[in-house]
């Protein structure tokens, strides 16, 4: 990968990233740039070679905020335990759960089962094709959105990702911090193959995850950028362990769940009657599990 970056008005784009000055032939190299680097260098995965939205669906879901090795290795497993929607809608949320594990971000199991039983009980078993109803599936914000629109259903859908995020900063922006995508937006739409929006996106994606490797990470200029808190001894790594312990084990006291998580009560209890008000837990007498199903939306 060459490392440039495509500003000043000799370069055909102005330094403040405005479409306006982004002449055609520019528009043609940086097209041209990408995909090169894309015939050349191009990832290979499972979802990528398959036009089946619901699985294009889990996948996009399971890369929410979680390295694409991961989910690699639990893609392809999922889907062989819930091949459809009508699998995952009516599966015990356990399950689901049990499935996820190594994922992380477990809301997004939930949010994803919530999503299937609203697809068969609203739609026939097949997912919408309008980007107006999908943004209003558990789980889905514009991002997701975005991605469904090109990947399944081929529309030229403008939307931004971390790694086309990276891309348009480095190419555009090589001198400025705090980017906005307001500002990354208009430029996304004016270089968008609209007649090939699916391996377009793709493109952009691998490029974007190809400068990740090269040097400084040009999403750290961007005006969304926020250090990571760490995950160890963190609250999501507690709710990662109550759920871990009740997939293992079916049904606990409270005494024996936080004997298991290991944590300071004072702190894990809070975090319990979360799970519960969520949908993921439920007591059934003197003791906890995971639900028995879907109940209502997951807090963000």
């Amino acid at each position: 990968m060459k490392d440039e970056a495509i500003t000043g008005p000799g370069a055909g784009a102005p330094g403040d990233g405005s479409p306006e000055a982004l002449t055609p032939a520019a528009v043609e190299r940086f097209r041209q740039r990408i995909y090169r680097y894309y015939q050349e260098q191009g990832r290979q995965f499972p979802w990528r070679q398959t036009y089946d939205p619901y699985s294009i669906l889990v996948s996009e879901i399971m890369l929410q905020q979680t390295q694409v090795e991961r989910v690699v290795l639990k893609y392809e497993p999922f889907l062989a335990r819930f091949p459809d929607f009508a699998s995952l809608a009516r599966a015990q949320l356990r399950e689901v759960m049990e499935a996820w594990q190594g994922l992380g971000y477990n809301r997004r199991a939930l949010a994803l089962q919530r999503t299937a039983g609203r697809v068969i009980s609203e739609f026939g078993g097949r997912l919408p094709q309008s980007v107006e109803i999908l943004r209003t599936l558990p789980g889905i914000g514009p991002a997701t959105t975005g991605a469904l629109a090109a990947f399944a259903f081929h529309q030229p859908v403008v939307f931004i990702e971390t790694n086309i995020r990276r891309v348009f900063i480095h190419c555009f922006f090589a001198d400025r911090a705090k980017v906005r995508d307001q500002e990354i937006l208009p430029l996304v739409a004016h270089t968008l193959d609209r007649e090939r929006p699916r391996p377009w996106y793709y493109a952009l994606m691998d490029y974007g995850a190809g400068l990740k490797r090269l040097g400084p990470n040009a999403n750290r200029r961007s005006a969304l950028y926020q250090r990571q808190s760490p995950f160890a001894d963190s609250d999501r790594q507690i709710r990662g362990l109550i759920l871990q312990a009740l997939v293992k084990t079916p049904a606990l006291t409270d005494a024996e769940l936080l004997r298991l998580v290991g944590r300071n009560p004072m702190r894990t209890r809070p975090i319990i009657d979360a799970l519960i008000r969520e949908g993921f837990l439920e007591r059934v007498e003197t003791h906890l599990r995971i639900a028995a199903g879907p109940s209502q939306e997951p807090a963000d």
